[in-house]
């Protein structure tokens, strides 16, 4: 734990101008970013009395080492530049809002040439057009059928898509109404695209246009005693009216609006927003999220925003934000809006009338759902605190675990050897930091010598690194110059080791996300530095970082900076979890012995019993049934076999769907299927000439000659039989799927 007075700038290093600001720990992860209209006010605030601190404030300032900031020029660009760092270093101990399931969107995927109405999840994708959030992807799937009707716009996957088209045959919606049948040709891509759009239009709140003229064309048609399509008219507009129906009339026709409500507690808050176009609710859903930082209502409302609208631009950004309270600077924040809309955005607090009424349904939605959220054992703070005490009480450990890593080996018959890693911090997954393996070392069966070879590349890398940035060996004395890069746990005047070299401020090296240059806090020009030190405070740029060792291919690249970012191997855990028993656990720390690693705590959580096994200890640990510490370690062992196993079936199905075409250098997935298609299958294309293969457009001779050497080198497969018929299956397609 360090003393805040140990890493306490002097007053007159801090500028009194609005910026940015970044806590980071001893391992030089960013850990909080806050922002301000005068760093000097408050990031002096943070080193007061600790008895005068919120205790979630004590406990950040408490496990930092050094602050560092950035200035800019505006509000608005320190609103900006605080969601781009809180988004790229994840700090621990900002409020970051998690959904509580993966909302389902309505999606028209206008990016294609014939676009497809469907059901999506995760995150957006570019020419997509989304309506939503619905709370049921059921609720989704009853409007489209209502409105295929009126709309019949294509619905299929890809491959029944193309199936359709080759066979010259629709799927059943073509057959019943319910398709226009594109894949046939019964519409041209422009009509379908039409099509499509009108579909998008309703959705977005244009419905009067679609019934009156509905309505129109249907007493016409009885007019003209065209009953029949009269009746069809009839029910094509009763149905999109069944379908407005299943979306509440709220407020006034013209309104846009989302309405953000918070129910909060001292450790947790939920928040629910309602999302109104066209006047009609269009979607909701909810957060809920730790008081990891003292935090009152208006903060929690100015993260919500910039999490809700930070990737948004467009439309996307309705008019009107109705809020429960304002941000400390609502100006700010609604420039910050407009900047994405494009146009003027109202943020404001609801006083009377409709707006307020239905503020009020949206506030208790979210009291609801705080509710819930705390019924749920898994994310109950208090439970997981109890429940990494027992663990430390349990294993002997003198502090509680706030950071463990699981490792799983995964194989079917000894083929495909994979291990996972997964990362739980205060309890909780923390999925961007999980790990898989291959295991390189030999080849069969053996898990033993599989969970050793894992643990030792995994804290190899560690120590590598720790290595790299100083940590590891003896930092050499500092050679006399300016402030360093950052106040650190030296005193704020020391020199930081780590940054020779990188004659940085730290937040120069990403200072442009703000959108213009910034000025940064105190710098260091160490004695390897690219220039001269600037006059002033500020670093005179950044400079590059020092160059890495390359990483495996079954690994994600090497950091390329000291940053602060979540690292790959670098942040140690203070347990190391294996699933199995003895055997695994004493290959465990066998490894961690061999890199002279002493400090990290190993156990093994064996399935039978589901018994805790110690290193050097003949009998296992026996949690009681009804144990927290045993239910965390079970999802825990849990969740890295389900990583591993994941893993390694699709590794096993890449391997399976391989083709002998994959062994040709230079021939991509393209070319791949235009000779596929040209000759029907792999069987054809083996007997075809070096001149036919170059008959296929983009195929030259010596990728041609490739071919024919590739497929003569590998043996064809043996034809399949259908077991029923006795009939030899022809092969007829050898790409990869």
């Amino acid at each position: 734990m360090a003393d805040p007075s140990s890493y306490r700038p002097k007053p007159g290093q801090i500028p009194d101008s609005p910026g940015v600001y970044k806590f980071r720990d001893e391992h030089r992860r960013v850990i909080y970013v806050g922002k301000a209209k005068n760093l000097r006010q408050r990031v002096a605030n943070y080193f007061q009395d600790l008895a005068n601190l919120h205790p979630r404030t004590r406990t950040m300032v408490t496990t930092a080492a050094s602050v560092e900031w950035t200035v800019v020029s505006t509000e608005v660009e320190a609103l900006q530049l605080e969601y781009s760092w809180i988004k790229e270093f994840d700090p621990r101990f900002n409020v970051k809002y998690r959904d509580d399931k993966s909302y389902p969107y309505l999606a028209v995927t206008l990016n294609e040439e014939f676009p497809r109405v469907q059901v999506m999840r995760g995150a957006k994708k570019k020419g997509v057009r989304y309506f939503g959030p619905y709370g049921h992807a059921w609720a989704i799937r009853e409007t489209v059928d209502l409105m295929l009707r009126v709309f019949p716009v294509r619905t299929c996957s890809a491959g029944v898509f193309k199936n359709a088209a080759r066979t010259g045959r629709p799927c059943l919606l073509g057959y019943i109404g319910k398709c226009s049948a594109p894949c046939v040709g019964r519409v041209t891509p422009e009509e379908h695209r039409e099509l499509a759009e009108d579909f998008c239009d309703f959705m977005a709140g244009r419905t009067g246009t679609y019934i009156r003229r509905l309505e129109k064309d249907m007493m016409q048609a009885a007019e003209e005693m065209e009953y029949e399509r009269a009746a069809r008219l009839r029910d094509d507009a009763e149905a999109l009216k069944r379908a407005m129906e299943k979306s509440a009339v709220v407020l006034a026709d013209a309104t846009d609006a989302d309405l953000i409500a918070v129910a909060e507690d001292e450790l947790e808050a939920a928040l629910q927003i309602f999302h109104v176009r066209g006047g009609r609710v269009r979607g909701q859903r909810g957060w809920v999220t730790d008081k990891v930082e003292a935090v009152d209502t208006s903060g929690l409302v100015e993260h919500a925003l910039q999490q809700l609208y930070g990737e948004e631009r467009g439309d996307a950004v309705p008019k009107e934000v109705l809020v429960p309270a304002l941000p400390e600077d609502p100006e700010a924040v609604s420039q910050w809006l407009a900047d994405r809309r494009g146009s003027q955005v109202s943020l404001r607090i609801p006083q009377r009338g409709d707006k307020k009424d239905l503020m009020a349904t949206v506030q208790r939605n979210a009291q609801q759902a705080l509710g819930l959220h705390k019924t749920k054992r898994a994310s109950d703070l208090t439970t997981r605190s109890r429940a990494l005490e027992e663990i430390a009480e349990a294993l002997g450990l003198d502090t509680a675990p706030l950071r463990i890593e699981c490792y799983d080996i995964s194989h079917l018959q000894g083929d495909d050897v994979v291990a996972s890693m997964v990362v739980f911090e205060d309890g909780l997954a923390r999925k961007s930091e999980y790990r898989r393996f291959q295991i390189k070392g030999f080849e069969g069966q053996d898990d033993v010598r599989s969970m050793h070879e894992v643990i030792g590349r995994r804290f190899k890398r560690y120590l590598q690194d720790k290595e790299r940035t100083g940590e590891w060996e003896e930092a050499p004395e500092a050679a006399p110059g300016p402030a360093s890069v950052h106040a650190s746990a030296t005193g704020p005047a020391a020199t930081d080791p780590a940054a020779a070299g990188q004659a940085t401020a730290g937040p120069a090296a990403i200072d442009q996300a703000a959108g213009g240059p910034v000025s940064t806090g105190p710098a260091a020009t160490g004695p390897a530095s690219a220039g001269p030190a600037s006059a002033g405070p500020a670093a005179t740029g950044p400079v590059p970082a020092p160059e890495l060792t390359a990483a495996s291919p079954d690994d994600e690249p090497e950091p390329r900076e000291d940053d602060g970012r979540p690292k790959r191997f670098a942040y140690p855990p203070q347990l190391v979890v294996v699933d199995g028993g003895q055997p695994q656990v004493a290959a465990a720390r066998r490894a961690l012995d061999e890199l002279g690693i002493d400090d990290i705590a190993v156990c093994g959580l064996a399935k039978r019993l589901e018994e805790v096994w110690l290193p050097d200890d003949d009998d296992p640990v026996v949690l009681p049934r009804s144990s927290e510490g045993l239910y965390l370690l079970q999802r825990v062992r849990d969740e890295a076999h389900r990583f591993a196993i994941t893993y390694q079936r699709a590794k096993r199905a890449k391997r399976i769907r391989s083709s002998p075409l994959d062994d040709v250098t230079g021939l991509g997935e393209t070319r791949k299927q235009a000779l596929i298609k040209h000759f029907g299958s792999v069987k054809k294309l083996r007997q075809a000439t070096i001149d036919e293969i170059c008959e296929v457009p983009g195929i030259g001779r010596r990728t041609a000659e490739s071919v024919v050497a590739a497929l003569a080198t590998t043996a064809p497969a043996a034809p399949a039989v259908n077991t029923a018929t006795g009939e030899i299956i022809e092969e007829d397609d050898g790409g990869s799927s």
